[in-house]
């Protein structure tokens, strides 16, 4: 049993697969490590990354055999890159000083001249090798790629031909971040670069979206309860709708974004690897590659777009000016970087089928946009309609179906919409929402997502990350829509414009109202 605070039961936590309490013993630790950043100048660093790392040794879910190395072009000693992350800690938020005192202790900074740069590489293995000594962190190393996707090859290569990939003492694994390649072709030759110095085993492809609570929360809520699993499939559900909405524009990210667009940046990762979880069959043991294997699984189920049909499976979009929160907002096209020519579409819908036993013919309705009126993300399982009318002499209209609604963010909930009478003498009905707020009654320690994630890979926990084959499945299903789209010819969809503050183009509508469906949407 767990150890009993003075103040009443010790909160708990979930450490990979192991419940916890919120201070957890030396064995829920993770593994002894060093952690190189690189790029660790950059915005991601100071936004997500040492806040995330700051917070979890705070919180005792790291091993006091731990440290950080920077490493990036910037001309900085350790006593700069600690006072530039202070700022970056100070600015999240939750600062503690003797927290801090401790962790910065383990933050240290190398500088590189270039990442092709052998030179750099053989200094920077020295200070590493340093540092596990100092440390005691019995070689164990994880390399972060917090840099701009081109030099995620050449940075693999340059550890691999400075001996710093290699095993023998102590494990290594490389951090990628999104996007894994730009296209099908792009990310196999990104593979081959690093297949040249790491294992599969040893790479780990982040998407912090996987890392969020209800996210996971999904697997639970269907796996752990018998009243899910016997009417999630194709006879019972209706439809499914995932929605990933932003309100904000490219925020000064035009040079990213002009080379991604909506089905790169929010498609091929968070939104796909959402529908396996949503679709995938149940596991014979919750373990990280059983779970991989069944995503994987619903992903090759996939039924491909094709060329013939991709007008009326999808629907592309770029947001023009218009007005969020009370505040009027330029277009895409006015923007910052942006091209006034761009064809970079900020929107897009589409319907997709899996091919498989429990879902055959059951539509999957998909979209993503900025400059929605508000953020959400939710998942939507919508019902079969009432085979049978039996109040139709009592009542008017039509009874409407059930669903489960999954709202992931920001507002964290479950909510089952029902049906129930009307108190009073008349035979009316209502709606009714069954609202669980997922946050309530809990006091434990909650991880963000990309605590999460790089709490899991440090203790060596693969489920949330993403493996080769699910990551080529979901650039092979989308590969004759990107390439569609990036030729401009006369079978590509057409790029339709919609005002800032809407809910996208209006044929985004007809495309699931041709089917006598509605979406669901907030603001």
């Amino acid at each position: 049993m767990a150890d009993e605070k003075q103040n009443g039961p010790a909160a708990t936590i979930t450490v990979g697969n192991v419940e916890t309490t919120d201070q957890p013993c030396e064995e829920f630790c993770s593994d002894p490590c060093g952690i190189v950043i690189f790029g660790a100048s950059g915005d991601l660093t100071r936004r997500k990354l040492i806040p995330s790392l700051y917070r979890l040794s705070k919180n005792g879910l790291v091993s006091k055999n731990f440290f950080v190395l920077g490493a990036s072009r910037s001309k900085m000693n350790d006593e700069s890159f600690r006072a530039d992350m202070e700022k970056a800690v100070r600015e999240d938020g939750g600062f503690d000083a003797k927290a801090w005192a401790e962790f910065s202790s383990r933050l240290f900074y190398a500088p590189v001249d270039g990442f092709t740069d052998r030179a750099s590489y053989d200094r920077l293995k020295a200070a590493l090798s340093e540092k596990n000594r100092v440390f005691s962190t019995t070689g164990n190393r994880i390399f972060y790629l917090a840099t701009p996707p081109s030099a995620y090859g050449e940075i693999a290569g340059m550890l691999g031909e400075a001996g710093m990939s290699d095993e023998s003492a102590g494990w290594a694994r490389l951090v990628i971040e999104k996007p894994f390649g730009r296209d099908l072709q792009s990310a196999l030759e990104l593979n081959s670069a690093l297949y040249k110095h790491f294992k599969e085993e040893q790479i780990y492809r982040i998407d912090h979206y996987l890392g969020k609570d209800t996210v996971q929360n999904i697997l639970m809520l269907r796996f752990a309860n018998t009243i899910f699993e016997p009417i999630w499939n194709r006879r019972y559900i209706d439809h499914v709708q995932i929605t990933v909405a932003e309100s904000i524009g490219i925020e000064k990210r035009a040079g990213y974004y002009e080379e991604a667009g909506v089905l790169r940046d929010m498609f091929q990762n968070h939104i796909l690897q959402v529908l396996s979880l949503v679709a995938m069959e149940p596991p014979s043991v919750y373990e990280s590659e059983l779970v991989r294997d069944e995503r994987v699984k619903v992903l090759r189920a996939l039924r491909p777009l094709g060329m013939d049909n991709m007008r009326s499976s999808l629907v592309i979009g770029q947001y023009a000016a218009g007005e969020v929160d009370g505040r009027r907002v330029a277009g895409y096209r006015d923007e910052e970087g942006v091209p006034k020519d761009s064809v970079t579409p900020t929107f897009a819908a589409m319907k997709v089928f899996i091919d498989n036993w429990r879902w055959q013919d059951v539509p999957f309705y998909i979209r993503s946009g900025k400059r929605f009126p508000k953020k959400f993300s939710e998942i939507l399982i919508q019902f079969k309609a009432l085979p049978h009318r039996m109040f139709k002499e009592t009542l008017y209209g039509e009874i409407g179906p059930n669903a489960l609604i999954l709202q992931i963010q920001p507002d964290e909930r479950v909510q089952m919409k029902f049906h129930t009478k009307n108190p009073g003498s008349r035979v009316k009905l209502r709606d009714v929402i069954m609202d669980f707020a997922y946050k309530q009654g809990y006091t434990g320690l909650l991880l963000d997502a990309y605590e999460r994630v790089i709490l899991d890979c440090m203790i060596g926990d693969k489920m949330l990350f993403v493996r080769e084959d699910g990551m080529r499945l979901c650039w092979s299903f989308l590969k004759d829509a990107l390439e569609l789209i990036d030729e401009q010819g006369p079978y590509s969809p057409e790029l339709l414009f919609y005002r800032s503050g809407s809910t996208g183009p209006l044929e985004s509508d007809f495309l699931i109202q041709l089917d006598g469906k509605l979406w669901r949407n907030h603001g």
